[in-house]
């Protein structure tokens, strides 16, 4: 297919929404670019180019500043089961209880856009909230023990599968 602009083969194919029915453009990198620095301009003066390109440049910065924040956010990690922002992102679960005030200064705004609301105004549940922090307790104790485990410190990851085992048994 050829570019809708001049002879060239179109390498960018274009479906604008904006009017009633879609309009489809056909265009070569060259017109493609220009297309896309003055979308609707056929004829873009010298001004409005520099404009554009003020304004892509401006573009580029913020989202080399969002990557670097993002790179920083995603070495953040919950103290109590482990999980870190970057695999929350991946996964889209959360680990514990705890992540939410672990990442409470990035969650808050996706909830706020989830829900529409940052705090709970539901039902609460009847039975106490003893149990998740008994879950929140093991959790921790599960990943020390593993961690204990791994720098060879077998005498503290014994005290702490004892203290697992003694919190398991009182649920019962």
């Amino acid at each position: 297919m050829k570019c809708q602009r001049c002879d060239r083969p179109a390498t960018f194919h274009i479906t604008e929404l904006t009017g009633a029915k879609p309009l489809e453009l056909h265009l070569c990198e060259d017109h493609a670019r220009e297309y896309l620095a003055h979308p609707g301009s056929e004829t873009p003066t010298p001004s409005s180019m520099a404009a554009a390109i003020a304004q892509q440049m401006a573009q580029q910065l913020v989202v080399g500043q969002t990557a670097e924040e993002l790179a920083r956010l995603d070495q953040q990690v919950c103290p109590v089961c482990g999980i870190s922002f970057h695999e929350f992102r991946s996964q889209g679960r959360l680990g514990c209880p705890n992540d939410y005030l672990a990442f409470e200064s990035q969650l808050d705004p996706l909830i706020v856009n989830i829900h529409g609301e940052s705090e709970h105004v539901g039902k609460t549940p009847k039975r106490s909230s003893q149990g998740s922090e008994k879950r929140t307790q093991l959790i921790r104790l599960r990943r020390e023990m593993t961690e204990a485990v791994s720098e060879e410190d077998y005498e503290r990851a014994s005290r702490l599968r004892d203290e697992i085992r003694r919190i398991e048994e009182s649920e019962t």
